[in-house]
């Protein structure tokens, strides 16, 4: 196949973060390529904010926390570097104000996250793929048009949802084995 030089070139992540009860938040990063087949998997240990942070941070803690913290921890650690990250919680977003990486949230192309509003403009910052809207970060709107470039390597059929819950699962397993003991 001539092409498939250039379609082994696109690798997503798919990112994920779980509470783990009186432990703190935990993520995942699933690298895959563009058809879903694992290549790589990292996660994190337990961080909890002290009562000093969650007091100065105030509202912006679960950005800092998910995006900056663990997001940043998880894309310098693993050695396959995605094209895209691709996750379900908007908090995550903050991580592309610390990378080069686009990151977007995948909501379902019937209904969206949280039956999303507000006319053109926010469809402006959305992107069809398979199944999927993946909504970017504000800030960042060439992510769409860099996107938009490589998005006939991902086949129309694709679920970018399904990763999701696969590293969901793989966090809740870990936690399951090392918290068990």
């Amino acid at each position: 196949m001539s092409g498939s030089a250039k379609t082994d070139q696109l690798r997503l992540g798919f990112m994920e973060t779980i509470e783990v009860e009186g432990r703190g938040h935990i993520g995942g990063l699933l690298i895959t390529n563009q058809n879903g087949r694992p290549l790589e998997f990292q996660c994190t240990t337990p961080v909890r904010p002290n009562r000093t942070q969650e007091i100065l941070f105030g509202e912006t803690l679960r950005p800092w926390l998910l995006g900056e913290l663990i997001g940043s921890t998880l894309l310098d650690r693993v050695a396959i570097k995605p094209s895209l990250v691709v996750t379900s919680d908007p908090c995550l977003l903050e991580l592309r104000n610390h990378t080069e990486v686009p990151i977007a949230v995948a909501e379902s192309a019937t209904g969206g996250r949280r039956g999303a509003t507000g006319g053109d403009a926010l469809e402006s910052r959305k992107l069809h793929l398979g199944g999927s809207v993946l909504r970017f970060h504000d800030a960042h709107n060439s992510d769409i048009d860099s996107l938009q470039k490589q998005r006939h390597l991902i086949p129309d059929s694709a679920d970018l949802q399904e990763p999701l819950e696969r590293v969901r699962e793989a966090l809740a397993e870990t936690v399951r084995t090392v918290f068990a003991r």
